[in-house]
């Protein structure tokens, strides 16, 4: 049996769209080609309407169930009624979780959030990003976590980012909607994934978060109520910046391990 040529990727991120929006490219991508794919989202319930939407999400993205810790979202305690917020969660407890599920799936690559939390540092996004380094590193550690299964360790870590080059025509559009702008070196975004013919299944899955794509500020909207030619040109292109062992050069049009 022929392998996929594409590694596995698992995302970890904070909430239902994310996943979508920020590595929703590649994630149909290495599915298509035949790799293994999964999703980690760390905030809202998993009976929550945002759940139901994420599930249809990643259908259409080839990324299997979903998989949420659970926790309320840091702007939205409703999300996740009578759990912790993500901010306020023990750390230890939190990347114990994320652990679980690297041992569970094995992924050769984790993609993960930037240390700014994206454009809008939302507290989440960066709440995320810090258990997400911990983890991939725990889990490749035996005496660490013994309960969440054997050891395995990610070859690489990305984290989805937006360099000051990479902004273009969303930048006036989130200001517009009084959003920030927080964007890296464009020195540190070490890898840019044009996802093209796969803009589409990417759309797709955008759409599926139907809640979000009818509010008016969220990014979701935003590019619902664009040109489809201005947002294709918004979502063809997915930045990372590799973090194993730190920004280093790789491929500089695809993840590799």
């Amino acid at each position: 049996m022929n392998r996929p040529h594409l590694p596995s990727l698992l995302g970890v991120f904070a909430h239902p769209d994310d996943e979508s929006l920020l590595a929703g490219g590649v994630l149909a991508q290495h599915a298509a080609d035949g790799a293994r794919t999964a999703v980690v989202t760390t905030t809202w319930a998993p009976d929550s309407p945002r759940a139901a939407e994420l599930a249809d999400a990643l259908h259409v993205l080839g990324a299997g169930k979903a998989r949420m810790l659970g926790y309320a979202d840091a702007r939205n305690p409703s999300s996740a009624p009578g759990r912790a917020r993500l901010v306020d969660a023990p750390l230890d407890e939190a990347v114990g979780q994320v652990v679980l599920h690297l041992r569970q799936f094995r992924p050769d690559i984790v993609i993960g959030h930037d240390v700014l939390g994206q454009l809008t540092g939302h507290p989440d996004h960066r709440r995320t990003h810090q258990i997400t380094l911990l983890a991939v590193e725990a889990a490749g550690l035996p005496h660490l976590y013994p309960q969440a299964g054997a050891p395995w360790q990610p070859q690489a870590l990305y984290a989805a980012t937006h360099p000051d080059s990479g902004i273009g025509e969303l930048g006036p559009l989130l200001t517009r909607v009084g959003k920030s702008l927080l964007c890296v070196p464009d020195a540190y975004a070490t890898t840019c994934v044009d996802v093209g013919p796969w803009a589409a299944t990417k759309w797709t899955a955008i759409l599926a978060h139907q809640g979000e794509v009818a509010r008016e500020r969220s990014l979701p909207g935003i590019l619902a109520r664009l040109p489809a030619e201005t947002r294709h040109k918004i979502i063809r292109t997915e930045y990372f910046t590799r973090l194993t062992p730190g920004p280093v050069p790789g491929d500089p049009h695809r993840l590799t391990t």
